[in-house]
């Protein structure tokens, strides 16, 4: 993905809910059915944590300004929501199942930076920027062992292309 994909998104997180999800697959690479399933128990302010898929990660600036927005929003629009997911909407205010993917994924929709892109994306990112090592992305992410192995294949192959190369005599 180019810059101006990802400045696409960005600008279509137009509300607190999408800059949270927007934030949450690109800098912590969540999936989307992960982002659907948080619960306001995985979210620690106080210490600045979050649990995505039970790996609990350290709380960036961007992921925790995203969150106040929406929780403030959350808090202002259904003050009594006994849904004890973070993320509701008016549908699932009154009761206490989970939004679904439709509702978390369509303001990206037409987008090349998809949610499912950006939480590909920073996934490959990690391995090009910490070496392509399965192990380090299966325990930064919770991959599968299959999955972090192609990962990190695909990180040494686009690591071993011409333009990654250095060339000791340039």
């Amino acid at each position: 993905m180019t810059d101006n994909d990802i400045a696409e998104a960005a600008a279509a997180a137009t509300t607190p809910a999408t800059r949270l999800t927007l934030a949450l697959a690109a800098i912590h690479a969540a999936r989307t059915t992960d982002i659907g399933q948080l619960l306001i128990d995985d979210i620690d302010l106080g210490n600045r944590r979050l649990t995505v898929a039970g790996r609990t990660r350290p709380l960036d600036d961007l992921t925790h300004e995203a969150l106040l927005d929406w929780l403030d929003y959350r808090r202002a629009t259904w003050p009594n929501t006994a849904n004890p997911h973070l993320l509701i909407n008016r549908l699932t205010a009154v009761r206490t199942c989970p939004v679904g993917r439709v509702w978390i994924t369509k303001a990206f929709w037409g987008l090349e930076a998809t949610l499912d892109r950006l939480h590909a994306d920073r996934q490959l990112e990690e391995s090009l920027t910490h070496g392509p090592d399965p192990l380090h992305l299966a325990a930064v992410f919770g991959l599968s062992p299959g999955t972090a192995i192609r990962y990190a294949a695909a990180a040494r192959q686009l690591l071993d292309t011409p333009a990654e190369q250095h060339d000791p005599h340039s």
